[in-house]
């Protein structure tokens, strides 16, 4: 009987409550009510996978990851676009929910199920995972949701890392990236996103377009200081000058009204809970369980690092939520799931495949 360490739950039930305490202030609304109404529906989806265990789990990977697939091509063809992307699911009186963040979770599975042979060491091993990661990456490309394809494709890197990669494939890869970026995935992104990315590059070039976000979340973080203007009282953030505040850029109201020390015990909310992930994969001596528990951490924190990034105008926007954080409903209740997931592999990493 292998003991469980609970300080990742611990840690998870912290960013939780911290994010709600921001999103009551950014979303005082109906938004906030729907938040808690999923973070019940988390609660049963983890306990669910909790009873489940990770062998019964495994066996319906291959189902799982063919529904993410068939959820996506349905969405291409009766989505409901939201923000310029036709991202969203609606199926009779449900609610609506986005396939994507299913695909996630599905595609972490399916990598360490076909993955199983360590190094890569010629062309022929990235077969599997490419094949694998294409598919979903695709379909949420051309939706397009440009964000939800880079976490997607930052899932696949870090299995093909995990399981061992020669440092010149990772050149070789960095150059087809270099020559597939501009003459194939720039050509296929909608023109606000590329405006988007343009903008990137100077905020101030169109400071009531473009650069209108990141301007106006870079004020409400530097105007925070030290311990902020206090809760719910954020004068960038109460009087909607930061657009999106209680999704994509839920961090500047963080950073304004509880200041640089509130921004600080966030992240390292967040250095916990991925020391915690990068321990228990290492404890597991099955490297199909590290895989999993690696592509939680990748999910995870990508999303991390590029929201903060966009928020301090270090990246270009890409429609990136923070976890655990930020409003959304489908997001919630996939980065809870993908942690009870990494918490089971490691309970049962005595348990053979």
């Amino acid at each position: 009987m292998v003991r469980s360490d609970y300080s990742l739950p611990l840690a998870a039930l912290l960013l939780l409550g911290f994010g709600l305490l921001v999103l009551h202030s950014a979303a005082p609304g109906n938004e906030f009510l729907r938040q808690l109404v999923f973070v019940g529906v988390a609660a049963v989806a983890s306990a669910v996978v909790l009873f489940l265990g990770k062998s019964r789990i495994v066996r319906f990977t291959p189902h799982l990851y063919a529904l993410s697939l068939v959820l996506l091509v349905l969405t291409r063809l009766f989505g409901t676009t939201v923000n310029g992307a036709k991202s969203w699911l609606y199926i009779g009186p449900l609610p609506g929910f986005q396939p994507s963040e299913l695909a996630k979770i599905a595609l972490i599975l399916a990598l360490a199920v076909a993955l199983h042979e360590r190094p890569i060491r010629n062309l022929k091993g990235y077969l599997r995972p490419v094949l694998l990661t294409l598919p979903p990456m695709a379909l949420v490309l051309t939706e397009p949701d440009l964000g939800g394809a880079l976490v997607i494709a930052a899932i696949g890197a870090a299995a093909l890392l995990l399981r061992g990669v020669p440092w010149k494939h990772v050149a070789v890869a960095a150059a087809v990236a270099a020559v597939a970026l501009p003459t194939v995935v720039w050509p296929n992104l909608a023109p606000h996103q590329q405006t988007r990315l343009v903008s990137f590059m100077n905020p101030a070039a169109d400071p009531q377009g473009a650069g209108y976000q990141v301007i106006q979340s870079t004020i409400a973080i530097g105007s925070g200081g030290l311990l902020g203007k206090g809760w719910g009282e954020g004068t960038q953030s109460q009087l909607g000058f930061i657009p999106f505040r209680h999704t994509d850029f839920i961090f500047p109201v963080l950073a304004e009204e509880g200041g640089f020390l509130a921004a600080l015990l966030l992240l390292g909310l967040y250095a916990l809970l991925f020391w915690r992930l990068v321990a228990m994969a290492h404890e597991c001596h099955q490297e199909r369980d590290q895989l999993i528990i690696g592509g939680v951490l990748a999910l995870i924190g990508f999303q991390v690092v590029v929201n903060i990034g966009v928020t301090l105008g270090l990246a270009p926007v890409t429609g990136i939520t923070l976890p655990l954080v930020s409003y959304g409903g489908t997001s919630l209740l996939v980065t809870l799931t993908a942690l009870t997931l990494a918490f089971t592999v490691h309970r049962d990493r005595n348990t053979q495949w």
